[in-house]
């Protein structure tokens, strides 16, 4: 078996991994309003998420094209047939992402795999052929998709919940609750859904690119096996569940009713799906712990835990940068072996 063959299974393997883990690292982001206002059990919300990350990562393919080429162009990353500079690229790229992704998870931080995988590719990237091989256009696109949709979902968030707060001003506050509780079930199941759109997606466009740097693919085309996999690799992680997280997302910036948890969940989805709709890849941890600074907002702005906040943007300003030079790390050190 040569040495592009090796790599390639490696990467499958490694992405496959990073989706897997994706799942039980971004669970909370669809399910942690409704585990916090106790609409839903843990394990059943686990496993709603889990099925509809699955049914949203088969449906759609738009991000997943975006990043097979938006990031960096795989055709650009070997020099000659044969050459397997692509491939350790793609490999370094996972092998940070999946670190950063495993360190914010122990220590329970709703940290981004979107930010931590863009910033891995570029990162290997560069190392390995100098920043003229980035894709400034597509990257920039991307970059804009990432910054942008936190401060959409925070202004989604406040609009939702001053629009529920007028609707439903004159209701009874026990009886608005239960029914709200109850329509968590269709928000968690609709936002791990869009989920499931977008995020599982980059996997998909990882593999891909993989495929064409090593000469076994053509095109931005995403084969039906890579879809399937990808899919099932984030379902089965969504399933274990990502309860560090959840406790940080479902009750540590607010204290989140069942009001509040609709309005998030309808907010946050409304901007993921957005995204998948126009082919951009977004953070769905950003997102959706965005939209939730954003309800509660609406309610009360002394009512948010803005010292966890400024942590949790911290680390989104922190993931690229970091996970961009340990792929290049990585990436240098791969390259004295294949």
């Amino acid at each position: 078996m040569n040495t592009i063959i090796i790599l390639t299974v490696l990467v499958v393997i490694f992405a496959l991994t990073f989706d897997f883990i994706n799942g039980f690292h971004d669970t909370a982001n669809a399910i942690a309003t409704s585990v916090s206002t106790r609409a839903l059990k843990p394990r059943v919300a686990i496993m709603l998420a889990a099925t509809m990350n699955f049914i949203g990562a088969i449906t759609f393919v738009g991000v997943a094209k975006a990043l097979t080429k938006d990031i960096v162009d795989p055709f650009s990353l070997n020099a000659f047939e044969g050459d397997t500079t692509g491939s350790i690229v793609i490999l370094a790229a996972l092998i940070s992402a999946i670190i950063w992704n495993l360190l914010t998870w122990y220590f329970g931080i709703p940290s981004s795999s979107s930010h931590t995988l863009i910033g891995s590719i570029a990162g290997a990237a560069v190392a390995s052929a100098g920043f003229g091989v980035l894709n400034y256009g597509g990257f920039t696109k991307i970059i804009m998709a990432l910054v942008l949709s936190p401060i959409l979902a925070i202004c989604a968030g406040f609009i939702m919940m001053t629009l529920f707060k007028l609707w439903f001003k004159n209701l009874n506050l026990y009886r608005t609750n239960k029914g709200f509780r109850t329509m968590q079930i269709f928000t968690a199941a609709i936002q791990s859904f869009t989920h499931g759109t977008n995020d599982a997606q980059k996997a998909m466009g990882i593999m891909t690119m993989a495929l064409i740097a090593g000469g076994l693919h053509t095109g931005d085309e995403i084969p039906f096996w890579i879809r399937a996999a990808a899919a099932t690799a984030m379902g089965l992680g969504t399933s274990i569940g990502g309860y560090k997280i959840i406790k940080t997302v479902g009750g540590k910036i607010m204290k989140i009713r069942p009001v509040n948890g609709v309005a998030a969940d309808l907010a946050s989805a409304s901007v993921i799906f957005g995204a998948t709709l126009i082919h951009l890849p977004v953070s769905t941890t950003h997102v959706i712990s965005s939209s939730i600074m954003g309800v509660g907002s609406a309610q009360r702005v002394r009512g948010v835990n803005w010292g966890m906040a400024r942590k949790i943007v911290t680390t989104w300003v922190i993931t690229m940068p970091i996970s961009a030079v340990m792929a290049a790390i990585i990436y240098l050190f791969l390259s004295l072996f294949f």
